[in-house]
C-alpha cells in the first residue's frame, strides 16, 4: 500500500511540471513565425531565422514594387485626364466660333480644315492603352474613360455638321456670286451695244432689213430671237450670210427647236468636226468651211421626199445627197435661235457650242430654191425675201448683248 501511495505521490508531482511546459510551448511558436528575431526563447536553428528574415525581406520588396507601380499608373492615368480635358476645351472653344459665325474662308483656313484630322488624332492618343501597365491598372477609372471619349464623338459630329454647313454656305455664296456677276456684265454688254448704237445713228434702220446682228463673244447668253413661229414644213431653203472669227470653232448659226424635239433644225460647226445639218437628230455633214474670217453666203435646201438636201456656199453648190430625214416634216410653233444650240425648247445653250462672229439676212422659204435664184442672193442681184422667216428689224430680237448694227452686204462687197 505504501508504494501504490508513493506511485500516486509522484504523479501527482508530476502533472503540474507536464501542463507548465504544454503551454509555454504554445505561446513560442506563434511568436518565432510573426516576428522573427535573434536569441528567440523557444531557441530555434539559426538556419531556420535566416530563412524566415529571407521571405520577410523578399515579400517586402514585392510590396514596394507594387506600390511603386500603382503609383506610377495613377500619374499616368492622372496626365492622360489632364491631356483629355485640355482637348475637350480646345474643341469646345472651336465649336463656339464655328457657332458665333467665324469668317473664315475656307481656302485661308487652314486650322478650321485642320481640325478634323487632328481630332481624329486624338481620340486616337486617348484610346492608345499604354504598353507598360501592369494587369493591376484595372483599377483606373474606366466609365470616365469612357464618358470622355462619347463626349469626343459628340464634338466630332458637331463639328463635321457645322463645316459642312459653311461648306454648302459657301458654295451658294459663290453661285450667287457668279450669277451676280454674269447679271453685271450682261448689263454692261446691253449698255456697250446701246452706247454702239447711238455712235452709229439711230436705231430705225433703212431699209429695214440693212442690219447685221454681231455677236462678240463666245458665251451662253448672247444670241438673237427670230419672233415669227415656222408652220410644218415638208421642205426649206434658208439663206444668209455669215462672218465667223478666224477660230478654230465656229459654232452654231442658227438652230430651230419644236415641242418634244430640241434638234429639229440646227447647222453647227464644232471642235475639228467638218459643219453639219441635222434634221430630227439625223445628220448630215457639209463639205465647206468657214473658218477664214471672212463674209460668206451660206444655202442650204431640203426636201422631205427621200430626204434630198444640198448646200451652196458664196452661190456655188458644194455639196448634195438623200436620205436625211426622209418622210419627216419640220414640227410647226418652235422656237428659232440665231448664235446658239438648244438642249431644251428656246433655252439651256452651251457656250461651247455658240456662234462668235456676225450674221445677216437670214431668210427661209418653204420651197427649194432654183439655182438661179441662190445664185442671184450671192452675188446681190437679187433681193428675194423669205415667205417663212424674213430678214427685218422688226421680226429680229437680240440678248444679252448681241447688238443689231446698221450693215449693208453688198455695198460691204462692193467696198471690199
Amino acid at each position: 500500500a505504501s508504494s501504490a501511495d508513493s506511485v500516486l505521490d509522484l504523479l501527482a508531482s508530476a502533472r503540474p511540471q507536464q501542463q507548465q511546459q504544454l503551454f509555454s510551448r504554445f505561446l513560442c511558436t506563434p511568436l518565432t513565425v510573426e516576428c522573427p528575431a535573434e536569441g528567440s526563447p523557444q531557441g530555434d536553428s539559426p538556419a531556420a531565422a535566416a530563412a524566415a528574415a529571407a521571405a520577410a525581406s523578399e515579400e517586402l520588396f514585392f510590396l514596394q514594387s507594387t506600390a511603386e507601380q500603382l503609383r506610377q499608373t495613377a500619374q499616368q492615368q492622372k496626365e492622360q485626364i489632364g491631356t483629355d480635358q485640355e482637348t475637350i476645351r480646345e474643341l469646345t472653344t472651336k465649336l463656339s466660333q464655328c457657332e458665333n459665325g467665324l469668317e473664315l474662308t475656307f481656302q485661308d483656313s487652314p486650322s478650321v480644315w485642320g481640325v478634323p484630322r487632328s481630332l481624329k488624332d486624338r481620340i486616337d492618343k486617348i484610346e492608345d492603352v499604354p504598353t507598360g501597365m501592369n494587369a493591376s491598372s484595372t483599377s483606373v477609372p474606366v466609365p470616365a474613360q469612357e464618358t470622355i471619349h462619347t463626349k469626343m464623338e459628340e464634338l466630332e459630329g458637331q463639328i463635321l455638321s457645322k463645316l459642312l454647313a459653311l461648306e454648302k454656305e459657301r458654295t451658294s455664296i459663290a453661285s450667287s456670286h457668279n450669277q451676280q456677276q454674269q447679271n453685271v456684265e450682261k448689263e454692261l454688254d446691253a449698255l456697250h451695244n446701246r452706247v454702239v448704237g447711238f455712235e452709229h445713228g439711230t436705231t430705225v434702220f433703212n431699209p429695214p432689213e440693212a442690219f447685221k446682228v454681231s455677236i462678240p463673244v463666245r458665251n451662253n447668253y448672247m444670241y438673237a430671237r427670230m419672233k415669227k413661229s415656222l408652220p410644218e414644213l415638208y421642205a426649206f431653203t434658208i439663206s444668209m450670210w455669215l462672218k465667223a472669227k478666224n477660230s478654230a470653232e465656229v459654232g452654231t448659226p442658227f438652230s430651230y427647236s419644236a415641242p418634244g424635239q430640241a434638234n429639229e433644225l440646227v447647222l453647227i460647226v464644232w471642235g475639228n468636226n467638218p459643219m453639219e445639218l441635222i434634221i430630227n437628230d439625223k445628220v448630215a455633214q457639209l463639205p465647206m468651211t468657214l473658218k477664214d474670217g471672212t463674209w460668206h453666203h451660206v444655202c442650204i435646201t431640203w426636201i422631205t421626199r427621200d430626204g434630198i438636201w444640198s448646200v451652196y456656199l458664196d452661190g456655188v453648190e458644194r455639196g448634195a445627197s438623200d436620205n436625211l430625214a426622209s418622210w419627216h416634216s419640220i414640227k410647226p410653233h418652235g422656237v428659232m435661235i440665231l448664235g446658239q444650240e438648244q438642249d431644251t425648247l428656246g433655252g439651256r445653250f452651251d457656250a461651247t457650242q455658240a456662234f462668235v462672229g456676225e450674221i445677216s439676212q437670214f431668210n427661209m422659204w418653204d420651197r427649194v430654191l432654183m439655182p438661179a435664184e441662190i445664185v442671184g442672193l450671192a452675188n446681190c442681184t437679187s433681193r428675194l425675201q423669205g415667205n417663212v422667216a424674213q430678214w427685218d428689224e422688226k421680226l429680229v430680237e437680240v440678248h444679252g448683248g448681241a447688238a443689231k448694227l446698221s450693215f449693208e452686204i453688198c455695198e460691204a462687197k462692193l467696198k471690199a
